[in-house]
Protein backbone atom coordinates (compact mmCIF):
# COMPACT_ATOMS: atom_id res chain seq x y z
CA UNK A 1 0.00 0.00 0.00
CA UNK A 2 1.27 3.59 -0.33
CA UNK A 3 -0.10 6.42 1.51
CA UNK A 4 -0.07 10.01 -0.02
CA UNK A 5 0.30 12.39 2.86
CA UNK A 6 1.73 15.77 4.23
CA UNK A 7 3.50 15.31 7.87
CA UNK A 8 1.14 18.14 9.25
CA UNK A 9 -2.42 17.15 7.61
CA UNK A 10 -4.59 16.41 10.58
CA UNK A 11 -6.24 14.15 8.23
CA UNK A 12 -3.37 11.89 7.51
CA UNK A 13 -1.97 12.00 11.03
CA UNK A 14 -5.37 10.17 11.55
CA UNK A 15 -4.60 7.56 9.24
CA UNK A 16 -0.57 7.00 10.46
CA UNK A 17 -2.13 6.08 13.78
CA UNK A 18 -4.82 3.66 12.41
CA UNK A 19 -2.03 1.94 10.22
CA UNK A 20 0.31 1.53 13.11
CA UNK A 21 -1.97 0.41 15.38
CA UNK A 22 -3.41 -2.34 13.18
CA UNK A 23 0.53 -3.09 12.52
CA UNK A 24 0.00 -2.70 8.90
CA UNK A 25 2.57 -1.49 6.25
CA UNK A 26 2.31 1.79 3.87
CA UNK A 27 4.91 3.38 1.76
CA UNK A 28 4.56 7.17 2.75
CA UNK A 29 4.38 9.45 -0.61
CA UNK A 30 4.71 13.17 0.39
CA UNK A 31 2.46 15.45 -1.26
CA UNK A 32 3.41 19.52 0.07
CA UNK A 33 -0.01 21.23 0.82
CA UNK A 34 1.64 24.50 0.81
CA UNK A 35 4.02 25.08 -2.00
CA UNK A 36 2.20 25.79 -5.38
CA UNK A 37 4.11 23.03 -7.49
CA UNK A 38 3.29 19.42 -6.59
CA UNK A 39 -0.28 19.90 -6.11
CA UNK A 40 -1.66 19.63 -10.10
CA UNK A 41 0.49 16.94 -10.89
CA UNK A 42 -0.85 14.71 -7.45
CA UNK A 43 -4.66 15.68 -8.67
CA UNK A 44 -4.01 14.96 -12.29
CA UNK A 45 -2.14 11.42 -11.46
CA UNK A 46 -3.23 10.26 -8.19
CA UNK A 47 -6.22 12.28 -6.40
CA UNK A 48 -8.45 14.37 -8.65
CA UNK A 49 -9.98 16.26 -4.90
CA UNK A 50 -6.10 17.51 -4.37
CA UNK A 51 -6.52 16.05 -0.76
CA UNK A 52 -4.89 14.22 1.74
CA UNK A 53 -4.52 11.32 3.04
CA UNK A 54 -5.24 9.11 0.02
CA UNK A 55 -4.49 5.66 0.35
CA UNK A 56 -3.69 3.21 -2.76
CA UNK A 57 -4.05 -0.40 -2.21
CA UNK A 58 -3.39 -3.08 -4.59
CA UNK A 59 -6.38 -4.72 -5.57
CA UNK A 60 -8.78 -2.05 -4.49
CA UNK A 61 -7.45 0.89 -6.12
CA UNK A 62 -7.29 4.38 -4.51
CA UNK A 63 -9.26 4.99 -0.89
CA UNK A 64 -9.62 8.61 -0.46
CA UNK A 65 -10.74 10.36 2.71
CA UNK A 66 -9.38 9.85 5.91
CA UNK A 67 -12.18 7.99 8.26
CA UNK A 68 -13.44 6.27 4.89
CA UNK A 69 -9.57 4.87 4.73
CA UNK A 70 -9.72 3.95 8.75
CA UNK A 71 -12.86 2.14 7.74
CA UNK A 72 -11.43 0.70 4.88
CA UNK A 73 -8.82 -0.45 7.48
CA UNK A 74 -10.84 -2.34 9.82
CA UNK A 75 -12.79 -4.23 7.63
CA UNK A 76 -9.42 -5.10 5.76
CA UNK A 77 -7.97 -6.68 9.22
CA UNK A 78 -10.59 -6.13 11.84
CA UNK A 79 -7.64 -7.30 14.55
CA UNK A 80 -6.48 -5.53 16.43
CA UNK A 81 -10.20 -3.44 16.23
CA UNK A 82 -10.62 0.51 16.12
CA UNK A 83 -14.37 -0.44 16.81
CA UNK A 84 -15.69 -1.77 19.71
CA UNK A 85 -18.47 -4.40 19.98
CA UNK A 86 -21.88 -3.44 20.25
CA UNK A 87 -23.94 -1.11 17.61
CA UNK A 88 -24.42 1.79 20.46
CA UNK A 89 -20.88 1.75 21.23
CA UNK A 90 -19.51 1.21 17.92
CA UNK A 91 -22.13 4.60 17.26
CA UNK A 92 -20.46 6.49 20.14
CA UNK A 93 -17.03 5.97 18.61
CA UNK A 94 -18.29 6.79 15.02
CA UNK A 95 -19.55 10.04 16.96
CA UNK A 96 -16.48 11.23 18.86
CA UNK A 97 -14.55 10.83 15.28
CA UNK A 98 -16.89 12.59 13.31
CA UNK A 99 -17.49 15.14 15.56
CA UNK A 100 -13.68 16.18 15.18
CA UNK A 101 -13.56 15.27 11.19
CA UNK A 102 -17.03 16.85 10.53
CA UNK A 103 -17.31 19.65 12.77
CA UNK A 104 -14.05 20.98 14.22
CA UNK A 105 -11.52 20.34 11.16
CA UNK A 106 -13.38 22.00 8.90
CA UNK A 107 -13.45 25.50 9.78
CA UNK A 108 -9.81 25.33 10.84
CA UNK A 109 -8.37 23.37 7.55
CA UNK A 110 -5.59 25.23 5.70
CA UNK A 111 -7.44 25.70 2.67
CA UNK A 112 -10.17 27.55 4.92
CA UNK A 113 -7.37 29.96 6.27
CA UNK A 114 -5.90 30.50 3.35
CA UNK A 115 -9.06 31.79 1.85
CA UNK A 116 -10.18 34.03 4.99
CA UNK A 117 -6.68 35.21 3.91
CA UNK A 118 -6.18 35.51 0.37
CA UNK A 119 -9.53 36.12 -0.78
CA UNK A 120 -11.01 37.89 2.17
CA UNK A 121 -8.31 39.92 3.22
CA UNK A 122 -8.42 39.39 6.69
CA UNK A 123 -5.07 40.17 9.12
CA UNK A 124 -3.22 37.10 11.02
CA UNK A 125 -4.28 38.34 13.98
CA UNK A 126 -8.29 37.49 13.18
CA UNK A 127 -7.61 33.72 11.38
CA UNK A 128 -5.98 33.13 14.33
CA UNK A 129 -8.58 33.88 16.63
CA UNK A 130 -11.54 32.28 14.04
CA UNK A 131 -9.29 29.42 14.63
CA UNK A 132 -9.13 29.18 18.30
CA UNK A 133 -12.59 30.25 18.92
CA UNK A 134 -14.25 27.40 16.15
CA UNK A 135 -11.66 24.38 17.70
CA UNK A 136 -11.94 25.21 22.02
CA UNK A 137 -15.67 25.63 20.60
CA UNK A 138 -15.85 22.17 19.18
CA UNK A 139 -13.49 20.54 21.90
CA UNK A 140 -16.02 21.80 24.76
CA UNK A 141 -18.71 20.29 22.80
CA UNK A 142 -16.60 16.94 22.50
CA UNK A 143 -15.67 17.23 26.28
CA UNK A 144 -19.21 17.75 27.16
CA UNK A 145 -20.08 14.70 24.74
CA UNK A 146 -17.26 12.28 25.84
CA UNK A 147 -17.87 12.96 29.62
CA UNK A 148 -21.51 12.86 30.30
CA UNK A 149 -21.28 9.65 28.19
CA UNK A 150 -20.09 6.81 31.03
CA UNK A 151 -17.97 5.11 27.86
CA UNK A 152 -14.32 7.15 28.22
CA UNK A 153 -11.33 5.17 29.92
CA UNK A 154 -8.13 5.27 29.61
CA UNK A 155 -9.10 6.75 26.25
CA UNK A 156 -12.41 7.78 24.47
CA UNK A 157 -13.79 4.47 24.55
CA UNK A 158 -13.18 2.06 27.50
CA UNK A 159 -9.29 1.10 27.68
CA UNK A 160 -8.06 0.87 24.03
CA UNK A 161 -7.46 3.20 21.57
CA UNK A 162 -10.40 3.15 18.95
CA UNK A 163 -10.81 5.49 15.76
CA UNK A 164 -12.06 8.26 17.83
CA UNK A 165 -8.48 8.48 19.43
CA UNK A 166 -6.71 8.37 16.12
CA UNK A 167 -8.96 11.95 15.25
CA UNK A 168 -8.29 12.97 18.76
CA UNK A 169 -4.61 13.47 18.87
CA UNK A 170 -4.20 14.72 15.98
CA UNK A 171 -6.38 17.56 16.38
CA UNK A 172 -4.50 18.24 19.60
CA UNK A 173 -1.32 18.31 17.89
CA UNK A 174 -2.79 21.41 15.51
CA UNK A 175 -4.88 23.32 18.76
CA UNK A 176 -1.18 23.65 20.73
CA UNK A 177 0.66 24.65 17.71
CA UNK A 178 -1.88 27.14 17.07
CA UNK A 179 -2.19 28.30 20.42
CA UNK A 180 -5.20 27.65 22.04
CA UNK A 181 -6.51 27.27 25.49
CA UNK A 182 -6.52 23.19 26.51
CA UNK A 183 -7.40 24.03 30.34
CA UNK A 184 -10.76 23.43 29.78
CA UNK A 185 -10.28 19.74 28.53
CA UNK A 186 -9.16 18.00 31.05
CA UNK A 187 -10.44 14.73 29.81
CA UNK A 188 -9.23 15.07 26.27
CA UNK A 189 -5.96 16.32 27.40
CA UNK A 190 -5.42 12.92 29.71
CA UNK A 191 -6.22 10.69 27.33
CA UNK A 192 -4.26 12.98 24.76
CA UNK A 193 -1.24 12.20 27.46
CA UNK A 194 -2.07 8.25 27.64
CA UNK A 195 -1.82 7.80 23.74
CA UNK A 196 1.56 9.78 23.61
CA UNK A 197 3.14 6.72 25.65
CA UNK A 198 2.00 4.67 22.97
CA UNK A 199 4.70 3.93 19.95
CA UNK A 200 1.67 3.66 17.35
CA UNK A 201 1.09 7.08 18.38
CA UNK A 202 4.54 8.43 18.35
CA UNK A 203 5.61 7.19 15.30
CA UNK A 204 2.94 8.86 13.52
CA UNK A 205 3.85 12.43 14.79
CA UNK A 206 4.46 14.83 12.42
CA UNK A 207 7.65 15.77 13.52
CA UNK A 208 9.17 12.33 12.60
CA UNK A 209 8.36 11.89 9.08
CA UNK A 210 10.26 12.38 6.33
CA UNK A 211 8.97 15.18 4.83
CA UNK A 212 8.74 16.98 7.36
CA UNK A 213 10.16 20.42 8.28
Amino acid sequence: MQLYGYFRSSAAYRVRIALNLKGMAADHVPVHLVKPGPLPAYRAAVNPQGLVPALESEGDGLIVQSLAIIDYLEERQPDPPLLPQGLAERAYVRAAALLIACDIHPLANLRVLRYLKQELGQEQDAIDTWYRHWVEDGLARLEAFVRDSGRSGAFLHGDRPTMADCCLVPQLFNARRLACDLSGFPTLVAIDARCADIEAFSLAHPSVQPDAE
